[in-house]
């Protein structure tokens, strides 16, 4: 499982700077992978060799609506395919990042049009290109099995622009004069059988170029990309981008190469070493007979090296040497417990030889590493390659060896795309591909259930299509073998031995292989039109997630709440597609995954990179949404908004008659009160069976006592009505984020904005963009505006000022209820995300641009107000509204109890 392109070579240090690189100059520009690169002058043809394809940009327009978060882009003149796969060929494996194109969704946007027009909104963001959304796949296979591999690139299709939708060009070419970027031996030494079986041709780049492009991507694009790991403790660190440079890359192959890395395409080769993880699998063959890296890697797990090295206490009489700092457990000299020995090879234990082996030669990577580091200043050190590979003991030894001679100095950081460096950077040699373009805001991660994979291997042809996974997972689990991939469902067993120069990282529980680890990397899906929210008062500093899951009894309360609600929400995905046999048969394959998910972020809760509360529910809708679940609660969820707009003009009678003051504490305990309905809590769901939702909502608004457990209404209600002679100004424009349809939405905001709307302030009703539990998405706000209009004339000119009235007839059934000559305008807008939560580095450029002149935010729900965002600040005025219904969050978050409620304002400063 190594490289070839960590070898010594050469001792010669070897400078490279690609902004200079003639061969490119020569070759003039080169292919188009993602138009996303493009500036507007980019439009006009492009020169490019004879043989290379390029994209035609004319016409191109983007595609999507309300509910597609990610827009692909139609180019509908576009002949020639475009190459998305790019390989890394080393001496063991083969590793693959190949690209996939978004669905087209061709649907009448005309409504979306209409609100950017009403808000004087751009497309909401900078961009005067076209934008293409995506995802980057990342597949690695044994060299030894090119065959395989070949298969899997031709069963996609992906050397002819495979996995896409047949909008994108008007018609497949043949394989003549496709060219693919590759880097790594290989690429030399099969450049002939992939022209032979593919027919396509190889791109060879250079490896230490490709090296550090991926890198630098890496860390600069993917916010929890690279962590440290001491004592078997995974932490991630946040790179900024802006202060990346200079760092020590150290790639660990079959040999090791040491780079100095100075900014893009600005490197130096300073050192290496011969001594890696080809000597550490060539060594192990001999002295154990192990078949492979994994199975040599598996024996370490089970290993003592104590009874092969010799420890300063074997030299001492079992003592300290502390006059120099060394304890009793150092090592002294590996293997050297065997001159002193009358035995043979095969009195040793294999595994005790793997352990002393791993950390003989992960010591001397750790301390030739930070030497080099020290030499030229540098303070932070990656380390990647498939020599690591995720393995929790490699790490910590590496880890050790940097802190113990660097006396706490230096720093080891490993990355969680380690084995891809090459690969990616082959990908980005493609001329035009986009990615510099791309920034963290703009890469969204996720971690479907992927191609077969059992005990570490890929079993079976990859899987084209749904009811491939589906039965495939139907197999194995009926065979009773472990679903690995991309989740094992349990660790092995055995243990770790010992780690560091010591004993000591052994205590608390023991280090575990992850073999697997290649795979623990999900899909990076490619959104160009995400952005960073404009009004978080420090980007930087802001965490989403107010619940801390490195605390294990957390994360055990809460894997248990999810694993405890999951059989309800199959019933109600089956339900919500007639309970029809596929759909039983896939709400089942749905299970299985998400509890495989859980089984692996419960045995190891950074394998997918920091881990919250938010992104535990993001992986479950995105697990629905793999299955094909598009919105299990849709029926339930048009059955409760019919109930509520049957009260609405009663609510709006009854808060009419009230004076101003008065008026305002019932439209926020109205919020409250209607935020009861949470099909994601248990709580609520057990009311469910005790009455109707009118009732319910009735009930709730009956127990609105003050003071509620946090209750700013009083400061609110100063900064909206003002005090004594003063009449504050009404704000300008008010962001709304809504969270459940039924009595949440209609009893509860549509009442709140239409008070905001008759004081004159501009209403942007923010709705999920795809479908999560019971939220209200913004594809569905419009209709039920529409509805409620039909009752008010506020809500009815407004929504038609707005243009969300543009497609509805509504009859006005009592407007003398509300006369008013003139309001502002209220629009819709999706907030970017499909989960109950929010993180506002990752919203939709249309709500961005819908932030630039609001000065107010109003955040409501427990997903988007206190799972996410609590403690979150902003730029203006925050009111954060939510009913608490789960008792350890009311206990942890404000030291309350369930059906608390939470009225927290925040003045800008």
């Amino acid at each position: 499982m190594l490289d070839l392109n960590g070898g010594e070579g050469n001792p010669t240090n070897q400078k490279k700077d690609t902004n200079n690189n003639k061969e490119r100059e020569i070759e003039g520009e080169r292919e188009v992978a993602f138009p996303s690169a493009l500036s507007a002058s980019s439009n006009s043809m492009m020169n490019r060799s004879s043989c290379r394809p390029q994209i035609d940009l004319t016409g191109a327009a983007i595609q999507g609506n309300f509910e597609e978060r990610d827009p692909s882009i139609l180019l509908p003149n576009q002949s020639d395919d475009i190459s998305h796969l790019a390989l890394d060929i080393g001496g063991s494996l083969i590793k693959l990042v190949y690209f996939s194109r978004h669905e087209d969704h061709p649907i009448d946007d005309k409504r979306k049009r209409s609100i950017k027009n009403k808000l004087g909104l751009s497309n909401g963001n900078s961009r005067s290109y076209p934008s293409l959304g995506g995802q980057l796949h990342f597949v690695k296979f044994e060299t030894g099995k090119l065959n395989d591999c070949l298969d899997f690139i031709s069963t996609k299709q992906l050397h002819m622009g495979g996995t896409d939708p047949p909008s994108w060009s008007s018609r497949r070419s043949t394989n003549e004069n496709v060219i693919i970027k590759a880097t790594g031996g290989g690429a030399y030494k099969f450049a002939d059988v992939l022209k032979e079986k593919l027919g396509v041709s190889i791109d060879k780049e250079d490896e230490m170029d490709c090296l550090v492009a991926g890198a630098n991507f890496l860390l600069k694009a993917i916010r929890h990309e690279a962590f440290t790991h001491m004592e078997g403790q995974k932490e991630f660190v946040q790179i900024d981008h802006n202060d990346l440079f200079p760092y020590l890359l150290v790639n660990i192959g079959s040999g090791v190469s040491m780079i100095k890395v100075d900014g893009d395409g600005k490197f130096e080769r300073v050192s290496g070493t011969n001594v890696g993880g080809g000597t550490y699998w060539g060594l192990g063959r001999l002295l154990t007979k192990c078949k492979s890296f994994d199975e040599l890697l598996e024996l370490s797990q089970r290993g003592d090296n104590s009874n092969v090295d010799m420890l300063v206490g074997d030299i001492y009489g079992g003592v300290d040497y502390s006059k120099i700092g060394l304890s009793a457990l150092t090592i002294a000299s590996s293997f050297g417990k065997t001159i002193s020995e009358n035995k043979e090879l095969s009195d040793y234990r294999p595994e005790d030889i793997s352990l002393s082996l791993l950390r003989m030669i992960s010591y001397n990577i750790g301390q030739i590493s930070y030497l080099n580091a020290l030499r030229y200043g540098l303070k932070r050190i990656f380390f990647g390659g498939f020599f690591i590979r995720g393995h929790a003991y490699t790490m910590d030894t590496i880890s050790f060896a940097v802190h113990f001679w660097s006396k706490g100095q230096a720093q080891a950081m490993f990355l969680r795309h380690e084995g891809f460096l090459g690969a990616l950077g082959a990908f980005m040699s493609y001329e035009k591909h986009g990615l510099d373009d791309l920034m963290v805001h703009q890469l969204v991660e996720r971690f479907p259930m992927g191609d077969p994979c059992v005990d570490g291997k890929i079993d079976g042809p990859p899987l084209v299509d749904l009811n491939e996974k589906i039965s495939w997972m139907e197999k194995f689990v009926q065979k009773g073998i472990e679903i690995i991939a991309p989740v094992p469902m349990a660790p092995p067993p055995g243990t770790t031995g010992v780690g560091g120069f010591e004993r000591p990282y052994s205590r608390g529980g023991t280090l575990r292989s992850d073999a697997s680890a290649a795979l623990n990397i999900g899909v990076l899906h490619l959104v160009p039109t995400l952005d960073v929210f404009p009004l978080l008062a420090d980007p930087k500093t802001y965490e989403p997630n107010t619940i801390d899951l490195a605390d294990r009894s957390e994360l055990e309360y809460w894997f248990t709440v999810l694993s405890e609600h999951l059989p309800d929400l199959v019933d109600k995905a089956v339900a919500s597609e007639g309970g029809t046999d596929d759909a039983q048969r896939r709400g089942a394959a749905f299970a299985r995954a998400f509890s495989a998910h859980l089984r692996r972020l419960m045995e190891e809760p950074a394998a997918y990179g920091k881990l919250g509360l938010a992104n535990l529910l993001e992986l479950r809708e995105e697990c629905l949404r793999e299955f094909q679940f598009v919105d299990a609660y849709f029926s339930i969820k048009q059955r409760e908004n019919e109930a509520s707009l049957a009260v609405l003009p009663d609510l709006l009678m009854e808060l009419d008659s009230m004076a101003e003051d008065a008026r305002l504490l019932a439209l926020i305990e109205g919020v409250l009160a209607a935020n009861i309905f949470d099909w994601g809590s248990r709580a609520c769901v057990d009311l469910y069976h005790k009455g109707t939702i009118i009732e319910i909502y009735r009930m709730s608004r009956k127990k609105m006592h003050r003071p509620w457990q946090v209750d700013d209404f009083d400061a609110f209600n100063k900064r909206m009505l003002g005090s004594g002679d003063k009449t504050p100004q009404p704000h300008k424009r008010a962001l709304l984020f809504v969270d459940n349809s039924g009595a949440d939405v209609v009893l509860g905001m549509l009442p709140l904005a239409r008070e905001l709307l008759r004081r004159g302030t501009e209403v942007v009703l923010v709705g999920n963009s795809s479908p999560a539990l019971n939220d209200v998405t913004a594809m569905e706000l419009p209709e039920i505006v529409a509805e409620a209009a039909k009752h008010c004339d506020t809500l009815r000119k407004a929504a038609e000022a707005g243009g969300l009235l543009m497609d509805a007839m509504v009859n006005i059934q009592d407007s003398s209820v509300d006369n008013v000559a003139s309001v502002p305008l209220m629009v819709v807008v999706e907030n970017g995300c499909g989960s109950p939560c929010i993180d506002f580095r990752q919203v939709s450029s249309e709500l961005a641009a819908a932030a630039k002149d609001a000065d107010l935010i109003i955040l409501e729900g427990m997903g988007r107000a206190l799972h996410t965002n609590f403690n979150a600040r902003f730029k203006c005025d925050t009111l954060k509204l939510a009913m608490v219904k789960n008792q350890r969050l009311a206990e942890k978050l404000i030291k309350g109890n369930i059906y608390d409620c939470v009225c927290r304002f925040e003045p800008s400063d």
